[in-house]
């Protein structure tokens, strides 16, 4: 028998080009393309444009205009101050979780674990009354007096993205090898000095790529920021939203939309090479390490540290809201009981629904937004996860990576709007797509896409190439190889993709502010709806919503988990 030539790893199998393949790649990524540039790009390119079209003519005088106001660049200010200082704050804080989680050992790590990811999945609303209910009022921090100010916006966004820092670094981490560390400590070095010279520089790509992540999802918060900012605050997102809402002042809305784009832009870019650095540095770990023991000989005084101050973040920044907002919405005028809950079921006021359907709605839409989010950004991720033979091919792949990526960094309520204004004749066929009740779930699913992709890259990334190559040398159709290598390795992140798709889709809030049925609002419309109405017992419903909403989002990531565990565990 004679010996097979394996290609090299990383490199594509020789052989003919088939047009047959190539036209079924093609329609791959034809769909995805053409659903973001449909429900995308030219509902964003139809609103920017309409800002700087005046009586037929291209006008840019609105730059001017815009950017010559003092209000504008405060706006910008407080945009870029709450999210450096979210930023900085979210990482100082999530470095030790990190090492906590998954550089050490304990009973209950797993339920930590998942216990410190549900407040990402929480809806926006939910947090920014989670908070007002612990800061203003009565609530058990309102001595600091910072419900309505910057200082409690920020709290709130570091609640929101501490689990991104911890997850993000904490993967990272876990794959670094130890053993440098440990060389640096038989030299003679002091454990804080190994971890600052040794282990810090180490996670520099990690840290760096969950810094700009944060730093985009807290430039861009827009239901926290719109619950919890007082008279007068304003960010780049909310800006957006009061402008097209309130004023119908296109111009400044296009102009500020711009800004937004080009900060989240460089984000994004930066996020897009911290990630290739942590993938390269990932591959050179030459073995999995096993965790250190939090008790016994092997623990260290770091360790210790690490878990107090965790411990103090738990019970404090992430445990103390969705308590206090518990407590509060058993608290009704006439004592403690389940009133507030009692009056979800009462319609009226104005309010288009109850509490109960609107709930239904919520589950109804995010069923929808699921499906297509899934099917969208699976075929991303597929796609992605390619290593093409010619330069030309490997660009385009990552070209489609990176747009994919836009509907994370460009205003939702962008999007909503520009759909609700640019589709009732797209592309100039004699049709009004704002009519379909699938609109809501498909501009959820465009908010959905780029998390579920990034959920299901890293798995699919992870293959061997040499099995890709193996399954063809032996015969077996691109058909077969995607069914028998990539399906079950992909459907280990599938359950972890469905509810985080999912999820996002219930708490969505900015494009579904635009685009939702009066008559048949969604849970986080109504929660706000209930805010902004005067009185003790609105307050006390929309608490008791929004326990409702958190409470049903808790659930669909805790089956998410259930079911990605047996499946199997991550690559």
């Amino acid at each position: 028998m004679s010996a097979v030539a394996w290609p090299r790893p990383g490199r594509a199998l020789p052989g003919r080009w088939r047009p047959g393949r190539a036209a079924a790649w093609g329609l791959a990524a034809a769909v995805p393309l053409a659903f973001l540039g449909v429900f995308f790009a030219l509902p964003v390119v139809g609103l920017v444009a309409r800002g700087f079209w005046t009586d037929g003519a291209l006008d840019l005088s609105g730059f001017a205009d815009v950017m010559s106001r003092p209000h504008t660049w405060r706006v910008i200010g407080i945009t870029l101050g709450q999210a450096t200082v979210g930023t900085a704050v979210a990482v100082l804080l999530g470095v030790p979780g990190a090492h906590l989680l998954y550089r050490t050992r304990f009973r209950g790590q797993g339920l930590l674990r998942a216990l410190v990811a549900v407040p990402f999945v929480l809806p926006t609303v939910v947090v920014g009354v989670a908070f007002r209910s612990v800061l203003g009022g009565n609530g058990p921090l309102a001595f600091l007096g910072w419900d309505g100010t910057f200082a409690g916006v920020v709290a709130a966004l570091v609640f929101f993205n501490y689990t991104v820092v911890v997850r993000t670094v904490g993967a990272f981490w876990a794959g670094l090898d130890p053993r440098t560390e440990q060389a640096a400590r038989a030299l003679g070095a002091s454990p804080a000095r190994a971890f600052w010279s040794v282990t810090l520089p180490a996670l520099a790509p990690g840290i760096a790529s969950a810094a700009s992540i944060v730093f985009l999802f807290c430039a861009t918060a827009f239901g926290v920021v719109l619950v919890l900012g007082g008279v007068g605050y304003g960010t780049v997102e909310t800006e957006i939203w009061v402008q097209t809402t309130q004023f119908l002042d296109l111009r400044a809305a296009a102009v500020l939309s711009v800004v937004q784009l080009v900060v989240v832009t460089a984000a994004l870019w930066v996020a897009g090479r911290a990630r290739r650095r942590r993938e390269q540095a990932l591959t050179r770990v030459p073995e999995a390490v096993p965790p250190l023991a939090l008790r016994g000989p092997q623990a260290k005084a770091g360790d210790r540290w690490a878990a107090g101050v965790t411990g103090a973040v738990i019970v404090v920044l992430l445990g103390l809201p969705m308590a206090s907002l518990v407590v509060r919405s058993l608290h009704t005028r006439d004592g403690w009981g389940l009133g507030n809950y009692a009056a979800l079921g009462r319609r009226g006021f104005g309010l288009g629904a109850s509490g109960w359907e609107a709930a239904a709605t919520s589950l109804r839409v995010a069923v929808d937004a699921t499906l297509i989010a899934v099917v969208v950004a699976g075929l991303v991720a597929l796609i992605a996860s390619r290593r093409p033979r010619t330069r030309g091919l490997r660009r385009a792949v990552g070209a489609l990576d990176a747009v994919v990526m836009l509907p994370l960094g460009v205003s939702a309520v962008t999007v909503g709007f520009g759909i609700l204004i640019t589709l009732n004749r797209p592309f100039g066929l004699d049709v009004d797509l704002r009519a379909s009740p699938m609109l809501l779930p498909i501009a959820q699913a465009v908010v959905a896409v780029p998390l579920v992709v990034r959920t299901v890259l890293p798995v699919l990334r992870a293959i061997d190439t040499r099995l890709h190559e193996a399954a063809a040398v032996l015969g077996a159709s691109p058909f077969r190889v995607l069914r028998h290598v990539d399906w079950p390795v992909a459907a280990r992140s599938l359950g972890l993709a469905v509810g985080l798709a999912f999820a996002v889709s219930l708490g969505e809030f900015g494009a579904t502010s635009f685009l939702v049925r009066p008559e048949s609002p969604t849970l986080p419309v109504l929660i706000y709806r209930l805010i902004g109405r005067p009185g003790a017992d609105n307050l006390g419903t929309a608490m008791a919503a929004s326990v409702l909403l958190a409470g049903l989002t808790a659930m669909v990531m805790a089956l998410a988990e259930r079911l990605r565990g047996t499946q199997g565990s991550d690559v």
